[in-house]
């Protein structure tokens, strides 16, 4: 008898990496699949499908490696929940970048195999996903290095320090609320539709930072989530008592952004939570704003030296005097994720403004279910 392989996922715009991704698991035994309604997609993702949950489920059932599939009963991240307890399949197959330690925690409670995908496109058919497919989607991402809140005046006005941020590549469509700056990235999408212009990008970046926070704006977003889009490679931003950097530093150097691109790991962890409130019990003085300060210049110098051991160092030493300040950044249920892969690395963070998104490492050696990212260079 052949063992039973459940997969789950969106689906839209159905593609040869979807079929190849399929084909994989089908290889473990009679493929089942597990497909996020509208109503998930839009949750998780804050946009719409191009092909309804109907479509989807038409064209994925009539895959010939396709045992059966349906539209998943739940929603969230863990849509699929009643539908694996139905099931009860042997193996649960994923995507690297559709990894999540809940997904694995549910397997290993259940007793199913967990299964991470080696992402082998069809002989002779270039890699494909659906993020590359999406127009919109050739606008960047933003991740920060090092320094997070420090283009906050409340922060910069005790002592002025950087934030360090790289412009990321559309690969994959990173998560809503992930710490990636999805939400400045939809305000460009708004803006600017398919791409950045062309222009001077600080310009482009107050731009963009003005039309996401009008006058009244309750929760100004900090400007290096703006300019980390716009900017192309590796950006140092100054801050000092205000919004705005006083000073912009950016280097796009082929070489360089490819020396980190492969010492830079992301593991997927969940969505921020709606209720989710970093600032409850934050704790903030000039002794802490200091200590974030220094350890950012420490990596940006790691960086720029080619030292991954010191980078790693001055991440953590950055990352703690974060969660000094903003404790709430880092929930019970995430710390305990971090700890599982501290002794194999060399330094560690956590996107954005924490309670989820991505695990952030730097290692030169390769990361369990970690996905990697490409640099925008130009």
């Amino acid at each position: 008898m052949k063992q039973k392989v459940f997969v789950s996922g969106c689906y839209d715009m159905l593609h040869s990496g979807h079929v190849a991704f399929f084909e994989e698991a089908a290889t473990y035994g009679d493929l089942y699949v597990g497909i996020g309604s509208d109503k998930t997609i839009d949750e998780l993702k804050a946009r719409k499908t191009i092909n309804t949950d109907a479509e989807r489920l038409y064209m994925v059932s009539a895959l010939k490696v396709v045992k059966d599939a349906w539209i998943n009963s739940g929603s969230g991240i863990l849509d699929f929940i009643d539908d694996v307890r139905r099931l009860q399949p042997d193996i649960f197959f994923v995507n690297s970048d559709g990894h999540s330690p809940a997904k694995e925690r549910f397997c290993n409670e259940l007793g199913i195999r967990y299964v991470v995908s080696k992402r082998i496109p069809h002989s002779g058919l270039p890699t494909r996903s659906t993020s590359a497919l999406r127009n919109e989607c050739l606008i960047p991402y933003r991740l920060d290095l090092a320094g997070g809140w420090l283009d906050q005046p409340y922060v910069n006005k005790l002592y002025p320090g950087a934030v360090i941020t790289i412009c990321v590549e559309p690969d994959y469509e990173f998560n809503d609320r992930s710490g990636m700056s999805t939400s400045s990235r939809k305000k460009a999408i708004e803006m600017w539709h398919t791409d950045i212009p062309e222009g001077n990008r600080e310009i482009l970046g107050r731009t963009l930072f003005c039309f996401e926070n009008p006058p009244g704006t309750q929760y100004v977003s900090g400007s290096q989530d703006s300019l980390g889009i716009v900017m192309p490679g590796l950006n140092r931003f100054h801050y000092n008592d205000g919004y705005w950097p006083v000073k912009i530093d950016s280097i796009t150097d082929s070489d360089l952004l490819t020396w980190i691109e492969q010492r830079l790991w992301l593991v997927p962890q969940y969505p921020r939570r709606e209720s989710f409130d970093v600032l409850t019990g934050k704790s903030i003085n000039a002794v802490k704003a200091k200590a974030l300060s220094i350890a950012t210049e420490a990596c940006w110098q790691a960086i720029t030296d080619r030292d991954a051991g010191a980078w790693g160092r001055a991440s953590v030493a950055s990352f703690e005097a974060q969660i000094a300040m903003f404790p709430n950044m880092l929930p019970e249920d995430v710390r305990t994720e971090l700890d599982r892969y501290k002794s194999d690395v060399l330094g560690w963070k956590i996107s954005g403004a924490g309670g989820g998104g991505y695990l952030i490492f730097i290692s030169e050696k390769p990361v369990k279910n970690a996905i990697r990212i490409r640099i925008r260079k130009n």
